[in-house]
């Protein structure tokens, strides 16, 4: 349409109708003379606005999605964080059980034993010296470490301190090829060196080549002159095999440690010696062996006997008592006569022949 000075008139007057309608329908309430070209209206373009309101249903609702996809990865973001963050508490406690459990065996090792040792954790293992068998621990010299110095744990000898570092130390663990401590058995106090083989069982090579020893005995450590670098009754290990004596100067026995030398954590440094041979006091104890049941079997009578206790049971009178009860004179009172006859009939019959006889006479 042309802007002209008659499409201007023509907008003003419908605008002014439309107000007057606007004024008419809202003084009019529900009597709005409009109502009917509103209900007609509504019948006319209501199917048209619902069929554009399902062709943009969808629209909005993919707007709708979109805008909230952000929330709600937001929250499982969040969610996702929070169990994270439960699931490191949870093993964070289980590990601090299981190092508290470690530390508790590890100070009854060293009460029992009287040593006086510095607490430590292993921090690396297998450190760059090749393929021995060595950790790291956190502390050095400014606590006090020296070279040639006992480690420990709760279960038994650890191994020896080799290296001293200002806060960190290097130890070479008892199961490694040039690792090598003087052993005593426990009560027969047989002397041998034990050497470590990896992860095989120790070996231990006793001074003596007819010592008697047997599966399940138990070694210490025997100690060195000035304490250094073992101190005594350390526990060593377990013995799990024995070679045949050959008649040699000394005899082969094979140890299983007590440690296991791959699941280290909480260790101690002894820093100082008993002041005397613990012995055997370190040494766990030995488990009690179950108690043995004895079950007693009792077998029953021969039949003859179990039929001739049924028959003098069946012989007792009512009045509860045993049909073989003695006299006076020691005789049982219902013996029989060889006939199998009973000793109390005679007096029956004696009794009967009286009666009889006067019966009979005419």
């Amino acid at each position: 349409m042309r802007d002209t000075r008659e499409s201007r008139l023509l907008l003003v007057l419908l605008i002014a109708i439309a107000f007057a309608l606007i004024t008419v329908d809202i003084r009019g309430g529900q009597e709005s003379p409009v109502d009917g070209a509103r209900q007609a209206a509504a019948a006319v373009f209501g199917p048209v606005e619902n069929g554009v309101a399902s062709a943009v249903d969808p629209i909005g609702n993919a707007i709708g999605a979109v805008r909230d996809s952000g929330e709600r990865h937001n929250r499982i973001a969040a969610l996702e964080q929070e169990n994270a963050a439960l699931k490191a508490r949870l093993g964070s406690d289980d590990r601090n059980r299981n190092r508290l459990r470690e530390l508790d065996a590890m100070l009854k090792t060293a009460g029992a034993g009287q040593y006086g040792i510095k607490g430590a954790e292993v921090i690396a293992i297998g450190a760059a010296q090749g393929f021995s068998w060595t950790v790291t621990i956190d502390v050095g010299a400014r606590d006090g470490i020296r070279r040639d110095m006992t480690v420990l744990n709760g279960s038994g000898l650890v191994g020896r301190v080799t290296t001293v570092g200002p806060s960190t130390s290097t130890v070479l663990l008892a199961n490694d090829p040039d690792f090598t401590v003087g052993t005593r058995m426990e009560k027969t106090d047989e002397l041998g060196f034990a050497t470590g083989q990896g992860d095989r069982p120790l070996l231990v090579q006793l001074l003596n080549g007819k010592a008697k020893v047997n599966k399940g005995d138990r070694l210490v450590t025997f100690g060195s002159q000035a304490d250094k670098p073992f101190v005594p009754g350390v526990p060593v290990g377990e013995v799990v095999r024995v070679d045949p004596a050959g008649g040699g100067l000394t005899r082969n026995v094979y140890v299983r440690p007590y440690v296991g030398f791959t699941k280290l954590d909480i260790v101690g440094v002894v820093v100082q010696a008993p002041r005397s041979d613990p012995r055997d006091m370190v040494l766990p104890q030995k488990p009690k062996p179950a108690p043995t049941v004895t079950v007693t079997v009792t077998p029953p009578p021969p039949d003859g006997q179990q039929a001739g206790r049924q028959q003098g049971e069946a012989q007792q009178k009512p009045d509860g008592q045993a049909a073989d009860r003695q006299t006076p004179d020691g005789q049982a009172a219902d013996r029989q006569k060889p006939d199998g006859q009973a000793a109390d009939q005679p007096n029956q019959q004696a009794d009967q022949q009286p009666q009889d006889q006067g019966d009979a006479t005419p």
